[in-house]
């Protein structure tokens, strides 16, 4: 009888367990039913709503939301940077409660200590009325971790993909700025707005012809003559002659991309594209050029009469007495108004108003930023006053950028070339267009480099490097006859190795002082020039430009013509 109870017993278990497992099995698939109805339902719903997943391409979930913009070297000049947002969430510690630990005054105090412009009144005021928003865009990493340590729950670090100029301000007007919209503003973050958000091309960076190490020489020693002379803005670029290839472009002061605020709009007018100046003595080598290529000036001995020139009722007259004759030469060396007028009266207003046009002083210039200042120009019928003034660089108006490309056609031979900022590979310069011949060029670089070695340019001339160049002391318009003689517009604008040129450099400085540094004198020689002198040495050996003493351009036919050469 044990026996039979035990079995009974060990049968109604096993029933038990068969039971139970079953139930199991039953809860599993029940389970699963259930999750799965979920998910078809969920499915159902995106289906019908707008909310629905996209299609995306491997293309646009890999690449980057803005494609990268390089320098010529391939450093990155703009790319996407994953950063934080700094937020108030004024329910992060639940509804009803205190939104913050500590008091609103004592937490913008800390956050004013990691963001020293923050405004620290307001963001105060935020805490204490308990509005939710952003606090600061553009967080870094390490400004993150310094948020965090603070300790309070409210303070959130959502994560954001955003632009980043790793550079800073470097190249701020080449490169312009993203704004919230997603759009590219000002420079070539504009011009290739396109390709750079467009996911077929954002994947392949632009390299643009930009030499950041050239850019960052460039606007250093801008600042650096600026601060000495006490100088409200500054405008420099180089130029590669034979491609019109710009290497750098700086227009001082600059904004920061990476922050866009008041100042930083209020700057972002380009004075290199966009900002046209009476250039003065500048033109005076892109005038006698002319006259030599039109057979005008066939002697450069002849002397000139350098009196004043009567013109109707206005008389021309040099800043001093430079005696009562000049020939050519000297003309460009001490930059005489009077011989400068004479010379362009003889070639005549439509043949100076023609080689004007052919380098391109009555057009916008070229080059791929969208803000391009159009020229002052006289219009189509030229008095002879009018074409004398515009010989010594009076009466028209153009851009920096303007002045450099027509230097750049008066030294390479007599092509004249559009400047552009992209990078070009082998064969990829345009042909341009012949203004001066090449016997006109060779000519004025032996007058270019004399400027440098006897004349205004002499602070310009760094050893070894064969600069040659001229300087441009303009006052600005405005006042009561016309012009304001207390500010003036300097200028020096050059090229090197003179042997055998390569680059542009010009450097334009707006309403300098006369300080200790510049011997209390405001003109382009103590001033403009000094500036391509420093400048020339720091950026030649980065760009295959080294010194060499041994070489130079021939000027021993025109050297007797010069008094300062045979004393």
């Amino acid at each position: 009888m044990a026996v039979a109870s035990g079995r009974v017993q060990l049968v109604t278990i096993r029933q038990q367990s068969l039971t139970l497992a079953r139930w199991r099995v039953l809860w599993v698939v029940l389970g699963f039913a259930f999750i799965a109805m979920l998910a078809l339902v969920r499915i159902a719903y995106l289906g019908m709503s707008d909310e629905g997943l996209r299609g995306t391409s491997l293309e646009e979930a890999l690449l980057p939301p803005r494609g990268e913009i390089t320098d010529r070297n391939g450093i990155p000049l703009a790319r996407a940077f994953p950063a934080y947002a700094l937020w108030f969430n004024p329910e992060a510690l639940g509804e009803g409660g205190t939104p913050l630990v500590r008091e609103p005054a004592v937490v913008a105090a800390k956050l004013k200590a990691i963001f020293p412009d923050l405004n620290e009144k307001a963001v105060a005021a935020q805490f204490a009325a308990g509005k939710q928003g952003y606090i600061r865009r553009r967080v870094l990493p390490e400004e993150a971790n310094r948020v965090q340590e603070i300790g309070e729950l409210a303070l959130e670090m959502p994560t954001e993909t955003d632009r980043h100029y790793p550079q800073g301000s470097m190249a701020a007007h080449v490169l312009g700025y993203v704004a919230a919209d997603g759009d590219g503003r000002v420079g070539m973050e504009q011009v290739f707005n396109k390709h750079l958000s467009d996911p077929a091309t954002r994947g392949t960076p632009i390299a643009l012809s930009i030499d950041s190490r050239v850019q960052g020489a460039l606007e250093d020693e801008l600042r650096r003559g600026m601060k000495l002379v006490q100088a409200q803005g500054g405008a420099g670029i180089v130029l590669d002659v034979n491609t019109g290839e710009v290497l750098a472009l700086a227009s001082l002061p600059e904004f920061d991309p990476n922050k866009i605020d008041a100042r930083g709009e209020k700057l972002m007018f380009n004075r290199v594209t966009n900002q046209v100046y009476e250039l003065g003595s500048t033109f005076k080598p892109l005038s006698v050029a002319a006259a030599i290529d039109a057979g005008v000036v066939r002697d450069l001995g002849r002397r000139w009469d350098a009196t004043p020139v009567k013109a109707g009722r206005f008389r021309i007259k040099d800043s001093h007495d430079m005696g009562a004759t000049l020939n050519v030469v000297e003309t460009l060396i001490h930059s005489s108004n009077t011989v400068t007028a004479r010379v362009v009266d003889e070639l005549g207003p439509e043949r100076m108003r023609r080689y004007m046009m052919d380098l391109g002083m009555n057009e916008r210039p070229y080059i791929e930023l969208p803000a391009k200042g159009f020229p002052i120009w006289p219009g189509e019928k030229w008095p002879r006053l009018r074409s004398m003034t515009v010989g010594y660089g009076h009466g028209i108006a153009v851009t920096p950028l303007h002045l450099a490309s027509a230097y750049a056609a008066m030294v390479n031979g007599g092509i004249w070339r559009p400047a552009t900022l992209k990078k070009l590979g082998p064969g990829e310069a345009p042909k341009g267009r012949r203004v001066f011949k090449a016997s006109t060029s060779s000519r004025m670089r032996q007058l270019l480099r004399a400027i440098s070695i006897y004349g205004t340019g002499r602070n310009a001339d760094a050893p070894g490097y064969r600069v040659g160049g001229k300087t441009g002391s303009a006052e600005k318009p405005g006042g009561s006859a016309g012009y304001r003689r207390t500010a003036l517009v300097s200028t020096f604008a050059a090229a090197f190795p003179m042997d055998r040129p390569r680059y542009v450099v010009i450097a334009m400085l707006d309403e300098p002082r006369g300080t200790v540094a510049s011997s209390y004198q405001r003109t382009a020689a103590w001033n403009a020039a000094p500036i391509v002198g420093r400048l020339v040495p720091r950026i030649g050996p980065l760009i295959g430009v080294r010194p060499d003493d041994t070489r130079d351009v021939d000027i021993s036919d025109i050297k007797p013509l010069i008094p300062e050469a045979n004393q």
